[in-house]
Order: C-alpha cells, then structure tokens, then sequence
C-alpha cells in the first residue's frame, strides 16, 4: 500500500481502515474514477458549520473576522533576550556561504555582527570593520539562520509511554525541561514554539528565565497544559479537562493571566492509545469557538491536536491559528486549508509516525504493534496530504513532537523528512525552518533570515545544507552557533583573527 514510484497513486483496502472510520480517499491519492460516485467529481462541502452558522470555506468569516487573515487583535510576541554583560564588541564572519533565507542564491561573502543583530551582510568587510572583532574565518562554510521547531514540548521527558510524561517529580523535572532548552539550541533551532507543558507554568518559568539571560536557550514562546474534555484527553495527568464553554475561557484567561503566548486544544485521538483513534474527533464545535474567541480576545494564538479531518475542519471553521499533524483531511477541507493558506501554518510532526514505526520496538513497542493500531496507514495517508498541501503552497513547518523514548530530544530530523518524503527541495526545507519560523514568532523581519537588521541567531555549517539537507539533523555539523549576537559553541580551528 505504498505510493507508486510514477504516479504517487495510493489504492486502500478498506478493511484497513478502523470500523468507525468516514475517511474516503480524497482526489489527490486516487484517478478520478475510483471518487465516491464514480464521476470524478467530490461531494460539495458543508454550507454550515458545526454550529449551524453559515460556512463558505472559499471566504470564511467567524464573528465578522475575515478567517484569511490573521486576527487583527493577536498580539505580536516578545522574543527579546538580555545579552550578558560579557557580550563580545562584535563578531565577524569572513569569507562565508550565506544562506540568507530570503530565497536568494548562496553566495559568498562577509557578515559582521554587535549584539544582538546582524549589521552588515555581503560585503567585505574592512580592517576598521573588523578592528576588535571576533573573528570566524568561514573557509567557504555555510552561514545560515538557526531553525525553528514549531511543535516543542520541552518538558516531554524521553518516556517510553503517554503517561510517563506525568510522572516525573516536579524538581528533576524542571531541570530535564532545561536540559532540553539546551539541546534544542545545540542543535541549531534558535526558535521554538511550546506545543504544550506537562505543567501549567513550567514553559513559562523556562521562558522568562532564557529572556532574563538566567539561563542559555532558543528564543522560545510558551504554552500551558493543553486541553480537552476528561473524555477525549489522550494523556490525563497533562491535561486541563474543560467540559463546558464557561470551563475553556476560563482556563484560556488564566493563561493569558500567567502570561502565556499560545494555547493548546487537543482536538483528535491518537492511535497509540488504542481507544481514541487519529480519526476520532474529541472536542465539540462549541468549545472550539469558544476558546478560540476568548484566545483571541487576549492576543494569544491556538494551536491545536488536530488528526482526523472533522477536527482540522473545526480549526478551519472557528480560527484556529497553528494545525499540528492534519493526517486525515478530505478534498473539500483542503480546499478550506488552502483558502486560510495567509493565515494558518501546519506542523505535522511526522517524524512520530515514523519514529513509532521505525525506532520504537527497542522500547516493547514492536513495529507489528504500530502497523496493527495504524500508523503505517496513517503514514501513508499523512504523507500524501502534506505533498499535495506543499504543491498549493500552505506553509508546512518542521516539529516533530519530540521527546519519547524512540524520538528523544536531539534527535531532530524533520528537514530529512521534509525533502525525503515530502518532496520539498532542500531549498524549500531550509526557508520552512528559518524565514516560516520567523513569521510564526511574529518577528519576520528580525528572525529566520541573514538580513541587516536581524538578530544575530546563526549557525556556520560543515558544508553545504543544500547538497546534503541531513547534515542539518546531526549537531557535529555545526562549527559555529551564534545566539542573540553572542557566542555560544565555536569550533576549534575557525577563528581566524582573534588570537587563537
């Protein structure tokens, strides 16, 4: 049941599929022959929502806001970190590939730094220019932005099952989220965007500490516990049950009380648990517009857990702002996803399918185990959604749900996968990680990209990412990472001028 080598034409046996399954094999995987009613043609979409209001996914509105748009009172997220006191004067790469992000060719070059922003990008750089600066002598390296993971989860603890992420001690555990701040950010991702916390404030506490300088880490936008109706939460002792619409604002509010950035809705099963399926959707339209309105009334952003096809619908319907996996996703909510395509990004965390597949036998997980639940089919159908969301150009960005026994942290692969499975160029891979992760932090002028004006958040790679995009997934390829206009791991045989 794998997609041709030529076509990419998937067939399913539909005694694959779960019992309860609706999910019909949309256009994009089958000809046009084998659709529904043998015409070629798909069923019209719905011309109402959940709640009975009208839908037209072709101009979509909720509450008079035009859902192609960003909603205008979403507040743009502070991303600033106090440089130390012992910050260098400057720091100066000489002789670089610059990998800018802004779609332009590499070329070669210099690139001078004074924390915490890029000031010059291109040009040689002269001996007044470089007069007290570090200097890194890039031998024709790569310079390029640090990346973003769009779907962290810092304070996952490497457990080898859903409900050891509930069981660590709160103590060790706030170290073990640090920990994993730093790996992030020895793997060259200088941007994350919490996904959700094991506890209500641990993302925040991480935060405030990496802005303070207290402590050394991704510029990072934190989440709460993520939510969910008692009866639909995948993990219970990590999630806010909220039954009712007066439940949701309240818990909305009081993270954005805390000072949380973005919220978590868990919308959608999980095959692993074997009782809430990827297709079975878990919240009811009500909550979904409630606790998006309220979130939005406050500036902050929704994310959500969204599998099956009704649960991407609903985020689609009510504003949700940032879609995780969208595994299951019919002709008619595509065309939905491609409407809103300004507004809404998806991080499919696609390396946990493969990873539960692939690495998670060693842990008692046995691959006839995760093919019998279905990964191997949601893989299948996962993969040919996201090849043909990239063909019309929705926004698809790497995070890949790490932090289990058989997907631990440093293990970050998405890029691979982007290029591998996808079908993006690596070109298209770099630019989803680096300018898509600047937007999503709200700064797109200031993160993602090798610009003047830009925050010096950096790396010098062994090589050239965009012949081989895997050596991105191994940390030893990074020579240099720069964080904030400050030096945070140099090699030991790049600095040219500084006396070493």
């Amino acid at each position: 049941m794998s997609p041709t080598a030529t076509t990419g034409i998937v067939k399913f046996d539909p005694l694959t599929a779960p019992p309860n399954s609706t999910w019909v094999p949309p256009k994009w995987m089958t000809k046009p022959d084998d659709s529904p009613n043998g015409t070629g043609k798909m069923p019209n979409p719905p011309a109402r929502n959940g709640l009975g209001a009208a839908w037209d996914p072709a101009h979509p509105t909720i509450n008079g806001i035009d859902l192609t748009k960003p909603d205008p009172r979403l507040k743009v997220p502070d991303i600033t970190i106090k440089a130390p006191a012992s910050a260098a004067n400057a720091i100066a790469f000489v002789d670089v590939n610059i990998l800018d992000s802004t779609g332009a060719v590499p070329y070669l070059g210099d690139v001078l730094i004074k924390p915490p922003r890029i000031v010059s990008v291109g040009g040689k750089l002269s001996a007044e220019d470089l007069h007290g600066a570090r200097v890194v002598e890039g031998r024709g390296r790569t310079l390029m932005s640090g990346l973003i993971d769009a779907h962290t989860h810092f304070s996952w603890t490497n457990t080898a099952s859903l409900d050891g992420l509930a069981d660590m001690p709160i103590e060790e555990h706030t170290i073990f989220a640090l920990k994993s701040a730093k790996t992030f950010l020895d793997c060259g991702y200088t941007m994350c965007l919490g996904a959700a916390s094991a506890r209500d404030r641990l993302d925040l506490v991480l935060k405030n500490s990496i802005q303070s300088g207290e402590i050394v880490g991704p510029r990072f936008l934190a989440n709460g516990k993520e939510m969910a109706p008692a009866a639909g939460a995948l993990i219970a002792g990590i999630t806010r049950f909220v039954e009712t619409e007066e439940d949701i604002v309240k818990a909305v509010n009081e993270m954005a009380d805390m000072g949380i950035d973005q919220c978590k809705f868990s919308m959608s099963g999980e095959e692993i648990t074997e009782h809430l399926r990827a297709e079975d959707t878990t919240f009811p339209d009500r909550l979904v517009a409630a606790g998006v309105e309220a979130a939005h009334a406050r500036g902050m952003r929704v994310c959500s857990h969204a599998r099956s096809d009704e649960a991407v619908l609903q985020c689609l319907q009510y504003g949700a702002d940032i879609i995780y996996h969208a595994s299951f996703i019919s002709d008619a909510t595509m065309d939905a996803l491609e409407a809103q395509k300004a507004r809404v990004v998806v991080a499919p965390a696609i390396n946990w399918l493969i990873g539960t597949l692939q690495d998670a036998a060693t842990y008692g997980y046995p691959v006839s185990k995760a093919e019998a639940v279905g990964y191997a089919r949601e893989l299948e159908i996962a993969t040919a959604a996201l090849k043909e969301m990239h063909r019309r150009g929705i926004k698809i960005l790497p995070g890949g749900d790490y932090g289990f026994a058989w997907t631990p942290h440093g293990t970050y692969r998405d890029l691979e996968h982007f290029v591998n499975i996808i079908g993006m160029t690596p070109m298209e891979a770099i630019l989803s990680a680096t300018a898509y992760g600047g937007e999503l932090m709200g700064h797109p002028d200031e993160l993602g990209k090798i610009v003047p004006g830009a925050y010096a958040d950096v790396l010098l790679v062994n090589g050239d990412p965009l012949q081989d995009i895997t050596l991105l997934s191994h940390r030893e390829n990074l020579d240099v990472i720069v964080m904030n206009g400050c030096m945070y791991k140099e090699d030991k045989i790049g600095c040219g001028m500084c006396g070493r």
